[in-house]
């Protein structure tokens, strides 16, 4: 809890002078009751606009803004790609296509955790094209990487629609099996698209990794205040409920976590299985690890088994059920 006063402090020490020097000069010319009124609405402004500090980390590590590693690094055939958003910011992605065949491929669609850019995420990526053999499309959100704009939870929502529209654009991908795919922070953006009605139909599938079921569940696991439970809903500026959503996903889903994530529980994993609207789900609980399960030895082939499952060319409807928990 320190080191969050600390770095919130460190973060917002202009604003928080500002508000002191501000609630001084209301005391000097208006008196006490007006003064203490101006410093708690100051107060509880500032903690409500730090909640973004605490969640979104494009800068960490600092070059993260200015340097995108290229999938070249790791011989990956690929485009670099900007595409605008339905709100009008510019936002990165990568393609990285099959060289052979890539129109018969499945496509997954990547959305990566709350820190640093979709470059630091390639040694995965890599294993997923020559282990999985299918095309990946990285998408870099607003205010990460090179791509335009602040991190924000409609933000991150309409840059995940954005990147499916284009996908569904291409012609050299096969657009019946979409895969769609998020880690941590990203599980919450992948779910929220799959559960949308417009677009969960057009899912072949949905794999979720160490993600949450809300942002005021995390804050309570975190910080561990009492007082957490009681907070009304509003007081979030990020919310992410993702567990709620989960009723309304219908694509085949797997959920990986670790069993010993000590940041994100695994109960929350199973959670978000339980509350599945799929007729086809899959838990993949990976014993010993904790928020590293791509490195785990039994993770590609866990991927493997699921995508096994699937038959190909076949709508979400189509699919048997396959209910692990």
């Amino acid at each position: 809890m320190y080191n969050i006063l600390r770095a919130l402090l460190y973060r917002l020490w202009v604003v928080s002078t500002f508000t002191l020097f501000g609630s001084f000069l209301i005391f000097w010319f208006y008196g006490f009751i007006v003064a203490l009124v101006s410093l708690i609405l100051g107060i509880i402004g500032i903690l409500y606009n730090a909640q973004d500090l605490l969640l979104y980390y494009p800068n960490d590590p600092p070059d993260s803004r200015v340097f995108v590693l290229q999938p070249s690094t790791f011989k990956l055939p690929y485009e670099s790609i900007k595409i605008k958003t339905k709100d009008g910011f510019k936002i990165h992605m990568f393609l990285i296509l099959q060289a052979n065949d890539s129109h018969r491929k499945p496509s997954m669609i990547f959305f990566h955790g709350n820190a640093g850019n979709m470059g630091q995420r390639l040694a995965n990526v890599s294993g997923f094209y020559h282990k999985l053999n299918i095309n990946v499309l990285l998408v870099e959100y607003r205010g990460y990487g090179l791509s335009e704009g602040s991190p924000s939870e409609q933000g991150l929502y309409i840059d995940a629609q954005s990147a499916f529209e284009y996908i569904m654009q291409r012609s050299d991908i096969d657009h019946s099996q979409i895969i769609v795919f998020g880690r941590s922070l990203g599980g919450a953006v992948a779910i929220d698209l799959a559960s949308r009605p417009e677009y969960r139909d057009r899912i072949w599938a949905l794999i979720v990794e160490n993600t949450f079921t809300s942002i005021p569940d995390m804050a309570r696991v975190i910080l561990k205040w009492k007082c957490l439970s009681w907070l009304p809903m509003f007081c979030h500026k990020n919310k992410y409920m993702s567990l709620s959503k989960m009723r309304a996903v219908r694509c085949a889903t797997l959920v990986v976590c670790g069993s010993a994530d000590a940041l994100v529980p695994p109960s929350m994993g199973r959670a978000l299985l339980v509350r599945c609207g799929a007729a086809a789900s899959r838990l993949a609980a990976l014993p010993g690890a904790h928020d590293d399960t791509w490195t785990c030895a039994e993770y590609y082939p866990e991927l493997q088994r699921f995508l096994a499952l699937l038959p190909p060319h076949a709508p979400p409807h189509a699919l048997s059920a396959v209910h692990v928990v």
